[in-house]
Protein backbone atom coordinates (compact mmCIF):
# COMPACT_ATOMS: atom_id res chain seq x y z
CA UNK A 1 0.00 0.00 0.00
CA UNK A 2 1.76 4.04 -0.88
CA UNK A 3 2.85 5.67 2.20
CA UNK A 4 0.34 8.11 1.20
CA UNK A 5 -2.46 5.93 1.73
CA UNK A 6 -1.02 4.62 5.10
CA UNK A 7 -0.72 8.41 6.43
CA UNK A 8 -4.96 8.49 5.79
CA UNK A 9 -4.80 5.55 7.99
CA UNK A 10 -2.56 7.23 10.90
CA UNK A 11 -4.41 8.76 13.37
CA UNK A 12 -2.65 12.06 15.29
CA UNK A 13 -2.92 12.69 18.52
CA UNK A 14 -1.30 15.78 19.79
CA UNK A 15 -0.63 16.44 23.85
CA UNK A 16 -1.07 19.58 24.47
CA UNK A 17 -2.59 19.88 28.29
CA UNK A 18 0.84 20.45 30.10
CA UNK A 19 0.45 23.28 32.79
CA UNK A 20 4.07 24.05 32.18
CA UNK A 21 5.03 25.16 35.15
CA UNK A 22 8.43 26.59 34.67
CA UNK A 23 7.42 28.88 32.24
CA UNK A 24 5.25 31.25 34.89
CA UNK A 25 3.83 33.39 34.81
CA UNK A 26 2.96 33.29 31.14
CA UNK A 27 1.50 30.24 32.04
CA UNK A 28 -0.80 31.41 34.39
CA UNK A 29 -3.99 31.90 32.24
CA UNK A 30 -2.90 29.66 29.59
CA UNK A 31 -1.59 25.84 28.46
CA UNK A 32 2.38 25.70 27.30
CA UNK A 33 1.41 24.92 24.16
CA UNK A 34 -0.89 28.35 23.54
CA UNK A 35 1.99 30.55 24.70
CA UNK A 36 3.27 33.25 22.07
CA UNK A 37 6.43 32.29 19.90
CA UNK A 38 8.04 34.35 17.49
CA UNK A 39 5.77 37.53 17.77
CA UNK A 40 2.92 35.83 15.45
CA UNK A 41 2.84 32.28 16.05
CA UNK A 42 1.92 30.28 19.41
CA UNK A 43 3.98 26.79 20.23
CA UNK A 44 1.84 24.67 18.95
CA UNK A 45 1.37 25.75 15.48
CA UNK A 46 4.91 24.25 14.88
CA UNK A 47 3.80 21.09 15.20
CA UNK A 48 0.10 21.55 13.76
CA UNK A 49 2.55 22.51 10.34
CA UNK A 50 4.42 19.92 10.57
CA UNK A 51 1.82 17.33 10.54
CA UNK A 52 -0.03 19.49 7.43
CA UNK A 53 3.21 19.67 5.54
CA UNK A 54 3.48 16.11 5.93
CA UNK A 55 0.31 14.73 4.70
CA UNK A 56 -1.46 14.26 7.91
CA UNK A 57 -4.79 14.94 8.24
CA UNK A 58 -6.70 13.46 10.98
CA UNK A 59 -5.30 15.55 13.88
CA UNK A 60 -6.75 15.45 17.42
CA UNK A 61 -4.97 17.82 20.01
CA UNK A 62 -5.93 16.67 23.62
CA UNK A 63 -6.36 19.69 25.98
CA UNK A 64 -6.44 20.18 29.55
CA UNK A 65 -4.68 22.64 31.69
CA UNK A 66 -6.25 26.24 30.68
CA UNK A 67 -7.53 25.46 27.07
CA UNK A 68 -9.96 28.30 26.36
CA UNK A 69 -7.59 30.19 24.81
CA UNK A 70 -5.78 27.06 22.54
CA UNK A 71 -9.11 25.86 21.51
CA UNK A 72 -9.80 29.45 20.27
CA UNK A 73 -6.92 29.18 18.57
CA UNK A 74 -7.43 26.07 16.95
CA UNK A 75 -10.96 26.77 16.08
CA UNK A 76 -10.28 30.31 14.63
CA UNK A 77 -7.07 29.67 13.07
CA UNK A 78 -7.49 25.75 12.19
CA UNK A 79 -10.46 25.41 11.01
CA UNK A 80 -9.52 24.86 7.15
CA UNK A 81 -9.64 20.79 6.50
CA UNK A 82 -12.97 20.00 4.83
CA UNK A 83 -14.69 17.49 6.97
CA UNK A 84 -17.07 16.28 4.74
CA UNK A 85 -13.40 14.75 3.80
CA UNK A 86 -12.95 13.43 7.03
CA UNK A 87 -10.21 15.53 7.69
CA UNK A 88 -10.09 17.85 10.77
CA UNK A 89 -8.04 19.11 13.17
CA UNK A 90 -9.97 19.12 16.52
CA UNK A 91 -9.52 19.98 20.09
CA UNK A 92 -10.21 17.08 22.49
CA UNK A 93 -11.08 18.13 26.15
CA UNK A 94 -10.76 15.33 29.04
CA UNK A 95 -14.25 12.90 28.48
CA UNK A 96 -13.46 11.29 32.11
CA UNK A 97 -15.60 8.67 30.67
CA UNK A 98 -12.86 5.77 32.14
CA UNK A 99 -11.54 7.75 35.14
CA UNK A 100 -13.43 9.88 37.70
CA UNK A 101 -10.80 11.91 37.02
CA UNK A 102 -8.30 14.37 35.09
CA UNK A 103 -5.69 12.92 32.86
CA UNK A 104 -2.93 12.01 36.05
CA UNK A 105 0.21 11.63 32.96
CA UNK A 106 0.43 11.61 29.17
CA UNK A 107 -0.03 7.68 28.72
CA UNK A 108 -3.15 8.42 30.62
CA UNK A 109 -4.10 10.79 28.54
CA UNK A 110 -4.02 8.61 25.39
CA UNK A 111 -5.80 5.85 27.56
CA UNK A 112 -8.83 8.25 28.42
CA UNK A 113 -9.57 8.69 25.12
CA UNK A 114 -8.81 5.05 23.56
CA UNK A 115 -12.82 4.37 22.87
CA UNK A 116 -12.46 7.89 20.38
CA UNK A 117 -9.07 5.88 18.97
CA UNK A 118 -10.89 2.77 18.41
CA UNK A 119 -13.91 4.53 16.76
CA UNK A 120 -11.72 6.18 14.30
CA UNK A 121 -10.75 2.90 12.75
CA UNK A 122 -6.88 3.69 12.25
CA UNK A 123 -4.55 0.73 12.04
CA UNK A 124 -1.98 3.02 13.92
CA UNK A 125 -1.63 5.89 15.84
CA UNK A 126 1.17 9.11 15.96
CA UNK A 127 1.78 10.37 19.26
CA UNK A 128 3.39 14.23 19.40
CA UNK A 129 3.66 16.75 21.82
CA UNK A 130 2.37 20.05 21.22
CA UNK A 131 4.97 22.17 22.96
CA UNK A 132 8.35 21.99 20.71
CA UNK A 133 9.94 24.41 18.33
CA UNK A 134 10.89 22.25 15.10
CA UNK A 135 10.33 21.40 11.43
CA UNK A 136 9.74 17.30 10.68
CA UNK A 137 8.47 15.66 7.92
CA UNK A 138 6.58 12.55 10.15
CA UNK A 139 6.05 10.66 6.64
CA UNK A 140 9.73 10.01 7.03
CA UNK A 141 8.88 8.21 10.43
CA UNK A 142 5.94 6.03 8.65
CA UNK A 143 8.11 5.39 6.02
CA UNK A 144 10.53 3.55 8.56
CA UNK A 145 7.91 2.12 10.76
CA UNK A 146 6.65 0.20 7.67
CA UNK A 147 10.19 -0.90 6.58
CA UNK A 148 10.78 -2.40 9.82
CA UNK A 149 7.75 -3.73 10.71
CA UNK A 150 8.00 -2.22 14.04
CA UNK A 151 5.46 -2.07 16.46
CA UNK A 152 6.22 0.86 18.10
CA UNK A 153 8.70 3.42 16.13
CA UNK A 154 10.34 6.30 18.76
CA UNK A 155 11.29 9.95 17.71
CA UNK A 156 15.22 10.48 18.37
CA UNK A 157 17.55 13.83 17.78
CA UNK A 158 21.21 14.01 19.27
CA UNK A 159 21.10 16.84 22.06
CA UNK A 160 24.19 17.81 24.62
CA UNK A 161 25.21 16.22 27.44
CA UNK A 162 24.33 18.60 29.57
CA UNK A 163 21.09 18.47 28.56
CA UNK A 164 20.28 15.37 29.07
CA UNK A 165 18.92 15.43 32.31
CA UNK A 166 15.44 17.40 30.84
CA UNK A 167 15.02 13.87 28.18
CA UNK A 168 14.41 10.54 27.87
CA UNK A 169 17.77 9.14 26.52
CA UNK A 170 17.95 5.94 24.18
CA UNK A 171 20.76 3.41 23.16
CA UNK A 172 20.40 2.16 19.63
CA UNK A 173 21.50 -1.84 18.42
CA UNK A 174 22.67 -2.80 15.16
CA UNK A 175 19.30 -3.65 14.04
CA UNK A 176 17.73 -0.62 15.06
CA UNK A 177 15.85 -1.77 18.12
CA UNK A 178 15.76 0.73 20.52
CA UNK A 179 18.38 -1.05 23.65
CA UNK A 180 18.53 0.56 26.46
CA UNK A 181 16.36 3.59 27.63
CA UNK A 182 16.64 6.04 30.75
CA UNK A 183 14.48 8.78 31.25
CA UNK A 184 16.24 12.16 32.10
CA UNK A 185 19.82 10.55 33.67
CA UNK A 186 22.10 12.31 35.75
CA UNK A 187 25.33 10.70 33.81
CA UNK A 188 24.00 9.44 30.33
CA UNK A 189 26.33 7.12 28.08
CA UNK A 190 27.71 9.71 25.15
CA UNK A 191 27.42 8.46 21.65
CA UNK A 192 30.31 7.04 20.10
CA UNK A 193 30.43 8.70 16.60
CA UNK A 194 29.27 12.33 18.32
CA UNK A 195 31.53 12.66 21.79
CA UNK A 196 29.35 15.16 23.90
CA UNK A 197 25.91 14.17 22.72
CA UNK A 198 23.31 11.84 24.11
CA UNK A 199 20.33 10.46 21.45
CA UNK A 200 16.99 11.90 23.13
CA UNK A 201 13.67 11.03 22.84
CA UNK A 202 11.59 13.40 20.99
CA UNK A 203 8.25 12.63 22.50
CA UNK A 204 7.29 11.39 19.06
CA UNK A 205 5.97 7.94 18.95
CA UNK A 206 4.27 6.02 16.15
CA UNK A 207 2.20 2.67 17.47
CA UNK A 208 0.25 0.15 15.92
CA UNK A 209 -2.97 0.45 17.23
CA UNK A 210 -3.53 -2.76 18.71
CA UNK A 211 -0.16 -2.50 20.03
CA UNK A 212 -1.08 1.14 21.48
CA UNK A 213 -4.15 -0.24 23.46
CA UNK A 214 -2.37 -3.61 24.84
CA UNK A 215 0.28 -1.19 26.93
CA UNK A 216 -2.10 1.12 27.72
CA UNK A 217 -4.36 -0.83 29.13
CA UNK A 218 -1.61 -2.65 30.94
CA UNK A 219 -0.05 0.46 31.93
CA UNK A 220 -3.83 1.76 33.38
CA UNK A 221 -3.64 -1.43 35.83
CA UNK A 222 -0.79 -0.73 37.25
CA UNK A 223 -0.77 0.95 40.91
CA UNK A 224 3.15 1.79 40.79
CA UNK A 225 2.90 3.64 37.58
CA UNK A 226 3.03 7.52 37.02
CA UNK A 227 1.15 6.79 33.39
CA UNK A 228 3.42 8.47 31.56
CA UNK A 229 5.13 7.16 27.78
CA UNK A 230 8.68 8.28 28.58
CA UNK A 231 8.89 6.68 32.54
CA UNK A 232 6.48 3.98 32.21
CA UNK A 233 5.14 2.70 28.74
CA UNK A 234 8.29 3.02 26.46
CA UNK A 235 10.50 1.38 28.91
CA UNK A 236 8.16 -1.24 29.48
CA UNK A 237 7.40 -1.17 24.83
CA UNK A 238 11.29 -2.13 24.62
CA UNK A 239 11.49 -4.70 27.09
CA UNK A 240 8.91 -6.69 24.36
CA UNK A 241 10.99 -5.75 21.26
CA UNK A 242 9.80 -4.65 18.15
CA UNK A 243 10.15 -1.16 19.49
CA UNK A 244 12.33 0.83 16.47
CA UNK A 245 14.16 4.20 16.32
CA UNK A 246 13.51 6.60 14.08
CA UNK A 247 16.45 9.47 13.63
CA UNK A 248 15.21 12.80 13.06
CA UNK A 249 15.53 14.50 9.75
CA UNK A 250 15.40 18.19 10.10
CA UNK A 251 13.23 20.07 7.62
CA UNK A 252 15.15 23.66 8.94
CA UNK A 253 17.76 22.83 6.18
CA UNK A 254 20.75 24.15 8.48
CA UNK A 255 24.16 22.56 9.57
CA UNK A 256 22.68 21.78 12.61
CA UNK A 257 19.57 19.81 13.78
CA UNK A 258 16.95 22.26 15.21
CA UNK A 259 14.50 20.70 17.94
CA UNK A 260 13.54 22.70 21.15
CA UNK A 261 11.74 21.76 24.36
CA UNK A 262 11.54 25.55 25.22
CA UNK A 263 10.60 24.53 28.84
CA UNK A 264 11.96 27.32 31.00
CA UNK A 265 12.23 30.95 30.79
CA UNK A 266 15.85 31.20 29.90
CA UNK A 267 15.06 28.81 26.62
CA UNK A 268 12.08 30.23 26.06
CA UNK A 269 13.73 33.84 25.77
CA UNK A 270 16.96 32.76 24.18
CA UNK A 271 15.27 30.84 21.57
CA UNK A 272 12.82 33.54 20.70
CA UNK A 273 15.78 36.17 20.47
CA UNK A 274 18.00 33.66 18.41
CA UNK A 275 15.05 35.05 15.29
CA UNK A 276 16.13 38.20 15.32
CA UNK A 277 19.80 37.59 14.24
CA UNK A 278 21.25 37.97 11.17
CA UNK A 279 21.66 34.61 10.60
CA UNK A 280 18.51 32.77 13.04
CA UNK A 281 19.04 29.10 13.55
CA UNK A 282 15.28 28.42 13.23
CA UNK A 283 14.45 29.61 9.69
CA UNK A 284 10.63 31.25 9.64
CA UNK A 285 11.16 32.51 6.48
CA UNK A 286 11.69 29.06 4.62
CA UNK A 287 8.49 28.59 1.53
CA UNK A 288 9.68 24.85 1.09
CA UNK A 289 8.04 24.21 4.80
CA UNK A 290 6.04 26.73 6.00
CA UNK A 291 4.45 27.68 9.45
CA UNK A 292 0.89 27.91 9.80
CA UNK A 293 -1.12 29.95 12.15
CA UNK A 294 -4.11 32.46 12.80
CA UNK A 295 -3.81 35.89 11.21
CA UNK A 296 -4.94 38.33 12.39
CA UNK A 297 -6.67 41.42 10.63
CA UNK A 298 -4.56 44.00 11.74
CA UNK A 299 -2.91 46.94 10.02
CA UNK A 300 0.38 47.09 8.48
CA UNK A 301 2.90 47.79 11.31
CA UNK A 302 4.05 52.05 10.82
CA UNK A 303 6.78 53.49 12.21
CA UNK A 304 6.26 57.67 12.99
CA UNK A 305 8.32 60.41 13.61
CA UNK A 306 7.35 61.67 16.85
CA UNK A 307 7.71 65.65 16.66
CA UNK A 308 9.21 67.46 13.38
CA UNK A 309 12.28 66.05 11.63
CA UNK A 310 15.65 67.18 13.56
CA UNK A 311 14.53 67.04 16.33
CA UNK A 312 16.03 64.28 17.78
CA UNK A 313 12.80 62.53 18.47
CA UNK A 314 12.01 59.99 15.90
CA UNK A 315 11.26 56.43 15.17
CA UNK A 316 14.21 53.72 15.12
CA UNK A 317 13.56 49.93 14.74
CA UNK A 318 16.87 47.81 14.53
CA UNK A 319 17.28 43.96 14.04
CA UNK A 320 13.90 43.24 15.35
CA UNK A 321 10.56 41.91 14.56
CA UNK A 322 7.15 43.24 14.46
CA UNK A 323 3.99 42.16 13.63
CA UNK A 324 0.76 43.90 12.19
CA UNK A 325 -1.27 46.43 14.04
CA UNK A 326 2.61 47.58 15.42
CA UNK A 327 3.47 51.06 16.14
CA UNK A 328 6.45 53.10 16.92
CA UNK A 329 5.75 56.63 17.70
CA UNK A 330 8.86 58.07 17.91
CA UNK A 331 10.74 55.08 20.79
CA UNK A 332 13.69 52.90 19.41
CA UNK A 333 13.25 49.55 19.52
CA UNK A 334 16.29 46.94 19.07
CA UNK A 335 16.67 43.28 18.83
CA UNK A 336 13.24 42.89 19.90
CA UNK A 337 9.86 40.99 19.12
CA UNK A 338 6.92 42.92 19.11
CA UNK A 339 3.49 41.24 18.81
CA UNK A 340 0.24 42.36 17.47
CA UNK A 341 -1.08 45.52 18.40
CA UNK A 342 2.26 46.79 20.08
CA UNK A 343 2.93 50.65 20.68
CA UNK A 344 6.25 51.96 21.60
CA UNK A 345 5.85 55.55 22.43
CA UNK A 346 7.66 58.95 22.33
CA UNK A 347 11.71 58.55 23.81
CA UNK A 348 10.58 54.96 25.21
CA UNK A 349 13.60 52.01 25.01
CA UNK A 350 12.85 48.72 24.06
CA UNK A 351 15.95 46.35 24.30
CA UNK A 352 16.11 42.71 23.39
CA UNK A 353 12.51 42.09 24.88
CA UNK A 354 9.55 40.01 23.99
CA UNK A 355 6.31 42.18 24.01
CA UNK A 356 3.39 40.18 23.52
CA UNK A 357 0.25 41.24 21.78
CA UNK A 358 -1.33 44.67 22.94
CA UNK A 359 1.53 46.16 25.17
CA UNK A 360 2.09 49.91 25.30
CA UNK A 361 5.05 50.88 26.40
CA UNK A 362 4.59 54.63 27.63
CA UNK A 363 6.81 57.77 26.75
CA UNK A 364 10.04 57.85 27.99
CA UNK A 365 9.80 54.21 29.12
CA UNK A 366 12.58 51.38 29.29
CA UNK A 367 12.20 47.99 28.54
CA UNK A 368 15.26 45.31 29.01
CA UNK A 369 15.88 42.28 28.94
CA UNK A 370 11.79 41.61 29.63
CA UNK A 371 8.63 39.31 28.14
CA UNK A 372 6.06 41.67 29.16
CA UNK A 373 2.52 39.53 28.48
CA UNK A 374 -0.64 40.72 26.81
CA UNK A 375 -2.48 43.75 26.98
CA UNK A 376 -0.02 45.15 29.86
CA UNK A 377 0.72 48.81 29.79
CA UNK A 378 3.53 50.39 30.75
CA UNK A 379 3.67 53.71 32.36
CA UNK A 380 5.71 56.80 31.11
CA UNK A 381 8.98 56.61 32.41
CA UNK A 382 8.82 53.09 33.75
CA UNK A 383 11.84 51.12 34.03
CA UNK A 384 11.98 47.37 33.89
CA UNK A 385 15.25 45.17 33.47
CA UNK A 386 17.48 48.37 34.39
CA UNK A 387 17.35 47.20 38.23
CA UNK A 388 17.14 44.13 38.53
CA UNK A 389 16.67 43.86 42.42
CA UNK A 390 13.92 46.30 42.11
CA UNK A 391 12.14 44.09 39.58
CA UNK A 392 12.40 40.61 42.02
CA UNK A 393 10.04 42.52 44.31
CA UNK A 394 7.70 43.05 41.71
CA UNK A 395 7.93 40.61 39.08
CA UNK A 396 9.45 36.61 38.17
CA UNK A 397 12.85 36.72 37.15
CA UNK A 398 15.15 34.13 35.50
CA UNK A 399 18.04 32.63 36.42
CA UNK A 400 19.42 34.38 33.71
CA UNK A 401 18.08 37.85 34.67
CA UNK A 402 15.11 37.72 32.35
CA UNK A 403 12.03 39.78 34.12
CA UNK A 404 8.99 38.55 32.69
CA UNK A 405 5.75 41.07 33.33
CA UNK A 406 2.28 39.05 33.66
CA UNK A 407 -0.41 39.54 32.02
CA UNK A 408 -2.22 43.12 32.51
CA UNK A 409 -0.25 43.86 35.42
CA UNK A 410 -1.35 46.67 37.28
CA UNK A 411 1.13 49.24 37.07
CA UNK A 412 0.72 51.77 40.00
CA UNK A 413 3.03 55.05 38.53
CA UNK A 414 6.85 55.01 37.64
CA UNK A 415 9.35 53.23 39.81
CA UNK A 416 6.66 52.57 41.81
CA UNK A 417 4.73 49.17 41.41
Amino acid sequence: MPVTEQLRRTLTLILAGGQGERLMPLTAERAKPAVTFGGMYRIIDFTLSNCINSGLRHVYVLTQYRSRSLEDHLRLGWNFLPRRLAQFIAPLPPQRATKESWYLGTADAVYQNLETIHAEGKPRVLVLSGDHVYKMDYHRMLQDHLRTGAAVTIGAVPVRVADASRFGVLSVRPDGCAGEFAEKPERPRELADRPGHVLASMGIYLFETDVLTQLLTEDAARADSSHDFGKDVIPRAIRGGRVFVHHFVDENQKDEPYWRDIGTLDSFYEANLDLVAVTPQFNLYDQHWPIITLQHNEPPAKTVFADAPGTGRRAELLDSIVCPGVIVSGGRVERSLLSYRVRVEENAVVEDSILHAGVVVGPRARVRRAIVDKWTVIPPGEQIGVDVEQDRRRFTVSPGGVVVVPMRFPFRGPGNA
